[in-house]
């Protein structure tokens, strides 16, 4: 008897690409497309959270409304665009090497999502049959590991639990070749409810972005000249940080950011720029008539615009007004109004990426023009850094 595998080929997803709506502003494209993308692999059994962790992350699904999502049944890939276009590969429960479908060396990260409360032999089991697949033919991909669900138990017990999936995962390596010692596991303990996800999945896009060097000596530069205590540079939509400076990640003050970037997001389509539709109105003013000409002072006639006499032909002008500027918004707000006081800034740097830095209030209020002038700086780099991945991505 011929035992048949089951298929998991993968789809696009269950509305096909091209008709979905963009997500939160973001592109959705096709894996067709001309940009290289980067691949993740994430993995788990089923009700383990994986679906969960995509969709808040990347379509801003309220964390309470996870309980409703379906089960994940065959492949889906999901593309998100951002510094490093992506293409995160989202897993069925039952998938195995042999029933994946594509060679594990096209993947960058491998990402094994891990339910808290389940310490039974099958997700580990999984997850060495992954890890060890994963050794051999691309010894160089990242491996994560997400214990997930975190909420679910008392501080205690989740560190305990965390403790006990860590050692078991080891220990059956370590069962089956001492080789396996050395492979570089990552555990991170996640849950949707606050900013742990938020920053464990930071930290495996900071392996992927190969300009990470040059954007954190770019903020480090920025802190030095204006005094910030600490600054990142977030991805407005996902709220994943791309890179920070060289101080230390506060966890308190990651989770602030991230606060006030929700905020500001949640906020940010009331508002628009006053001068933006100044210019957005004037360019589609029509130019001046024969009949309006008159009630015009010479100084404001332009040449293009003179009534044609009998000698001299119509013209049609062809003058092209110049484009729009780009319009980068910022805010603020005080965290501590006592003296000295903190002030948290933010500054739109790209129409994905944004810097948020904290600053000392006395040094915000009284030298404001010298932080936009390192603002705009900063900005001309990270937007070269940018163009030049953009171009390599896409061979132009």
């Amino acid at each position: 008897m011929v035992n048949v595998l089951p298929s998991y080929a993968a789809t696009s997803s269950s509305t096909p690409i091209t008709q979905r709506p963009p997500l939160n502003g973001h592109s959705t494209s096709s894996s067709s497309d001309d940009v290289a993308r980067t691949k993740i692999l994430l993995l788990g059994l089923r009700r383990a959270g994986k679906t969960s962790i995509q969709q808040v992350l990347f379509n801003q699904l309220p964390p309470k409304q996870t309980f409703y999502l379906e089960t994940t049944m065959r492949i889906v890939k999901h593309t998100y665009d951002s510094v490093v276009p992506l293409e995160i590969w989202d897993c069925p429960g039952n998938i195995t090497v042999d029933t994946l479908g594509a060679p594990l060396s096209q993947f960058a990260t491998m990402i094994f999502v891990i339910d808290i409360r389940d310490l039974y032999n099958q997700p580990i089991s999984r997850l060495v049959e992954f890890i060890v697949a994963a050794y051999e033919k691309n010894p160089n991909m990242s491996l994560e590991v997400f214990v997930h669900k975190a909420e679910k138990l008392q501080e205690d017990d989740k560190i305990e639990n965390f403790r006990q999936i860590h050692e078991r995962v080891s220990d059956r390596l370590l069962d089956i070749s001492t080789e396996y010692e050395q492979v570089q596991l990552n555990f991170h303990l996640t849950s949707v409810y606050d900013h742990s996800l938020h920053e464990a999945f930071s930290k495996v896009l900071h392996k992927l972005i190969e300009s990470l060097p040059y954007l954190e000596d770019l903020l480090n530069v920025f802190c030095a000249n204006s005094q910030s205590p600490k600054a990142f540079l977030f991805d407005t939509t996902s709220r994943l940080y791309i890179a920070t400076d060289a101080s230390p990640v506060d966890s308190a003050t990651f989770n602030l950011c991230c606060d006030y970037l929700q905020m500001l997001n949640s906020f940010g389509s009331l508002y628009k720029s006053a001068t933006a539709g100044t210019r957005e109105s004037l360019s589609t003013t029509p130019l001046p008539s024969d009949s309006s000409t008159s009630s015009l002072s010479p100084s404001t006639v332009s040449s293009d615009s003179i009534i044609p006499t009998e000698s001299t032909p119509p013209q049609v002008s062809t003058t092209t007004r110049p484009p729009r500027d780009l319009f980068y918004p910022s805010a603020s707000t005080c965290l501590h109004p006592s003296t000295p006081g903190t002030t948290l800034t933010y500054h739109l740097i790209t129409p994905q990426l944004a810097l948020l830095a904290l600053l000392p209030t006395s040094v915000y209020e009284g030298r404001r023009g010298l932080i936009e002038f390192n603002v705009v700086f900063f900005r001309e780099g990270v937007q070269e850094i940018c163009q030049v991945e953009k171009e390599t991505r896409t061979g132009g």
